[in-house]
């Protein structure tokens, strides 16, 4: 499973270390996903999501029922 957001389809960013000598190497940076289980009035069961933090501050906007039609709109099967 790759490191994206469910909501937001952020991942990784991807550069250079440059330490004091310029030598470069190359570096990632991972996006911060908590993985968040919400309930589904409408279906009566959980849904398990990979969110980055922004992703958990669209969630507490917009509402579960809301964000989780979006995902599926977007072809991913929760």
């Amino acid at each position: 499973m790759p490191r994206t957001c469910d909501v937001t389809g952020a991942g990784p960013g991807f550069g250079n270390n440059v330490p004091w000598s310029k030598h470069r190497t190359r570096r990632r940076w991972n996006v911060n996903l908590q993985s968040k289980r919400y309930y589904l009035a409408s279906e009566g069961r959980y849904v398990r999501l990979r969110l980055s933090t922004k992703g958990i501050k669209i969630v507490d906007r917009d509402g579960v029922e809301a964000v989780v039609a979006r995902v599926r709109a977007r072809g991913r099967k929760i």
